[in-house]
C-alpha cells in the first residue's frame, strides 16, 4: 500500500470521463492538487466546470477514470468498495445543500443513522447524538421531525449527522444554496468553528463572496484546474 504523509488529500493527474453515445465527456482533465490537514478550501467554478465531480471522488462516492488518489496517507484509488464505504463512514463528513434529512426521523434519529451503519452501541449512539446536535446549537429541537424546522436547523441537523462519526474531512457541497443570507452566514460561521477546532473544511460554490472566505481557493474551468492560490 502507496502512502504519503504530507497532506490529508492529495490527487494527480486525476481524470473523470463519461461514456454519452459515441463520445467522451470529459468532466475533469488530470488535476492535480494537495490539500494540508486542516485546511480551508474552497472550490469555486461555473456551473459544469466539475466541482460536483471533483466532490464526489474526493468523497469516495466515484472513481477516476485515471490518476491517483491519496486519501489520509493511502493510495484509495484502486480499493474496494467495501474499504471505500468505511473510509467514507469514518473520515468524511457530508453536507449537501438539500439537507438529504428522512422526514419519518426526527432530529436525533436523523442524526443517529451513521452511528448505527458503523455498529455503534445504543447506549453510546444516544450520547454521540446529544453532544453532535449540543454542538450545532439544537439539543432542543432533538425530537422535532425536519417539515417542522426551518431551512436553517435542518441545515445544522445535517451538520451534525455529518460529524457525530467525528471525521477528519467536512466535504460541503453548496451547504447555503437553499438558505436566505443571515442563515447562510450563520451556517458558514458553524462550519468555520468546526474548521478551527481542527476539521478539514472543503467547501463547493459557485459564489464568489462565500468562496473567498477559505484560505485555500481552488478554481475549476472546464474539468481542469485554473487557480489554486492561499488567500492573503
Amino acid at each position: 500500500m502507496t502512502q504519503i504523509a504530507e497532506a490529508v488529500i492529495k490527487i494527480q493527474n486525476l481524470s473523470r470521463e463519461y461514456q454519452v453515445g459515441e463520445e467522451k465527456v470529459y468532466a475533469l482533465r488530470e488535476v492535480n492538487l494537495t490539500i494540508p490537514h486542516g485546511d480551508y478550501v474552497s472550490i469555486m467554478g461555473p456551473s459544469g466546470s466539475g466541482k460536483s465531480t471533483l466532490l464526489y471522488l474526493l468523497g469516495c462516492m466515484d472513481r477516476p477514470t485515471s490518476g491517483q488518489y491519496w486519501l489520509d496517507g493511502m493510495d484509495v484509488t484502486d480499493f474496494s468498495e467495501t474499504i471505500l464505504s468505511a473510509i467514507r463512514r469514518n473520515k468524511i463528513g457530508f453536507i449537501f445543500q438539500s439537507f438529504h434529512l428522512i422526514n419519518r426521523l426526527d432530529a436525533a434519529g436523523n442524526v443517529e443513522i451513521p452511528l448505527m451503519f458503523a455498529g455503534v452501541p445504543r447506549s453510546e449512539r444516544k450520547e454521540r447524538v446529544v453532544a453532535a446536535l449540543e454542538r450545532v446549537g439544537l439539543a432542543d429541537r432533538r425530537l422535532h421531525r425536519p417539515m417542522q424546522l426551518s431551512g436553517g436547523e435542518r441545515q445544522r441537523v445535517a451538520i451534525a449527522r455529518a460529524i457525530v462519526m467525528n471525521p477528519k474531512i467536512l466535504l460541503a457541497d453548496e451547504p447555503t444554496g437553499n438558505l436566505d443570507l443571515r442563515t447562510g452566514q450563520e451556517i458558514l460561521k458553524l462550519m468555520e468553528t468546526m474548521h478551527e477546532q481542527g476539521l478539514t473544511l472543503i467547501l463547493i460554490t459557485h459564489d464568489p463572496a462565500i468562496g473567498q472566505r477559505a484560505r485555500h481557493l481552488i478554481t475549476l474551468r472546464d474539468g481542469q484546474v485554473v487557480g489554486d492560490r492561499l488567500s492573503a
